[in-house]
């Protein structure tokens, strides 16, 4: 898992604008429109809006698969809080907009063989509808890790693949790398998560002639062959002497020369782009099949896209592209978009981008909902695992999310208090349990001067470790359309998939 940014350049930038916002918000101010008797009819109206609520209980054309790898419980709570500040809210009372969806269910994410799972295992188990081991991509508990004798016979049919069988347009679209575990799920089949170019393949599957996952995904062969593939990584579909069209300095991972983007293009009404200018100039219809790769590893972080001199789209900006391709298809589609790098943020403990890139992916989900009908289309909304992302103390309300706590002393002359630890050190809001930045260590001993707000600044964890780790917890999954309201209760991550095979229709 990677995190990627550099942290001392982006310290010298001054505050942006959204930083200044929360600054500028007054936590004493209270809101005019709150009473109790405001809040006791706000209760009431819920209980009157759910009783109208009816399931729709036909079949879907589509399904739409949003998945924020990472992007836990505590994740959701501080984006809502950071999103409504930035519009000058004091945050709580905020909602993203996936939240106003009317079904929901707490998701079980443990692996066969782990209590706190990785990406491969559980986005294997969403798309193929069994739980697998954590590091392999839709291949059952019965492979051995890394080793490409075990995966004849073991392999675990997705969803997409389905769909294709069945005559259904398919897409996938993420800001990681498009051979990055989670999207690879959706494709490839392997018995090691990292094989993601030949270069990377042991050499006894290379040897073998073991298709690594980018080889998978451009000779992906079911029904016409996937329509839309929108993320990164396409140094992994180009040979080492090819250089980078962005980067002068890099150049492709692979070692058997093939060149899988000339692959791609061959076929029917077939595109391939690498930037944003590209990007917009694309025709959907007269588009087939769309490949865009706009990084030769992970896209950047939503807070850093202006950075890129070749520029590349926003979540939102490809979810709109990819429906407004797949939707010319009479049969329907079934597209999975994911929001990779809130768990890459995590993994640095920088909690600025990772509640950004949240923003970003309720922004994607609200234009997908704009761009479709409940009536036909299931679309759902979930995390593949959490982290050890923890939001605590007691901060008035309106606090900055990112900043430091300030407590309310009702009985003290200072009422509005910074709040601090038996050390007299002040701390915040957010932090992880375990991570890189040690709230010990000497950089991080006092945050009395320390620009918590600023969009580079790393939480501090407990226990101090290289990467900071995943959560084991139960994640959240919010679901409107079709046959939405079979997900309810605490539920199994494989049943995902079971609930959309049922609201497409094939349940035989």
């Amino acid at each position: 898992m990677k995190f990627s940014m550099n942290l001392n350049v982006n310290m010298q930038r001054a505050l942006p604008i959204y930083c200044l916002l929360i600054l500028s918000w007054s936590p004493s101010l209270a809101r005019a429109d709150e009473s109790p008797e405001s809040w006791y009819a706000q209760g009431r109206a819920a209980v009157v809006k759910a009783k109208s609520l009816s399931p729709i209980n036909h079949k879907a054309k589509n399904v739409i698969l949003f998945l924020g790898d990472g992007m836990g419980i505590s994740t959701v709570t501080a984006a809502r809080i950071l999103e409504g500040q930035l519009r000058g809210q004091s945050g709580e009372e905020n909602t993203l907009s996936f939240e106003n969806f009317p079904y929901t269910a707490l998701i079980k994410t443990y692996n066969t063989n782990q209590q706190v799972s990785d990406s491969a295992g559980t986005m294997s188990a969403i798309v193929t509808g069994i739980k697998t081991k954590a590091g392999v991509l839709s291949v059952n508990q019965r492979v051995v890790r890394g080793k490409h004798e075990t995966a004849k016979g073991n392999h675990a049919k997705t969803l997409i693949e389905l769909a294709e069988q069945k005559g259904l347009a398919t897409g996938i679209v993420s800001t990681a790398a498009i051979t990055h575990a989670t999207p690879a799920a959706c494709y490839a089949h392997s018995p090691e998560r990292d094989w993601e170019d030949d270069m990377k393949l042991t050499p006894e599957a290379r040897q073998a002639g073991f298709p690594d996952i980018a080889r998978q995904l451009i000779e992906f062969s079911y029904g016409n062959g996937l329509e839309v593939v929108f993320g990164g990584g396409r140094r992994h579909f180009f040979p080492q002497f090819v250089k980078d069209p962005e980067h002068a300095s890099m150049f492709g991972s692979r070692l058997d020369k093939k060149n899988l983007v000339n692959e791609w293009l061959a076929k029917p009404n077939a595109t391939y782009v690498w930037n944003t200018q590209q990007f917009t100039s694309m025709d959907v219809t007269r588009t087939d099949h769309a490949l865009a790769l706009f990084e030769p590893d992970h896209m950047h972080f939503e807070h850093d896209r202006a950075s890129d001199p070749a520029g590349e789209p926003s979540l939102t900006e490809m979810t709109g592209k990819a429906i407004d391709l797949l939707k010319r298809f009479q049969k329907g589609y079934v597209l999975i978009i994911e929001a990779g790098r809130i768990d890459h943020a995590h993994h640095g403990t920088n909690a600025y981008r990772a509640l950004t890139d949240t923003i970003e992916f309720s922004n994607a989900v609200s234009l997908a909902q704009k761009k479709t009908s409940r009536n036909d289309t299931l679309i759902i909304v979930t995390a593949d695992h959490s982290h050890v992302f923890t939001m605590g103390g007691y901060p008035i309300r309106g606090n900055a999310i990112l900043g430091k706590v300030v407590e309310h002393l009702p009985l003290s002359a200072d009422q509005n208090h910074l709040a601090v630890d038996v050390n007299n050190k002040p701390y915040t809001t957010l932090g992880y349990q375990n991570g890189p930045v040690s709230r010990q260590s000497a950089a991080y001993g006092d945050l009395s001067s320390v620009d918590t707000t600023d969009s580079s600044y790393r939480q501090e964890s407990a226990v101090q470790i290289n990467s900071e780790s995943h959560g084991g917890e139960d994640v959240p999954l919010y679901a409107d359309g079709p046959m939405s309201h079979l997900f309810h209760g605490v539920i199994e991550q494989h049943v995902i998939f079971h609930v959309m095979v049922e609201a497409l229709g094939w349940n035989e």
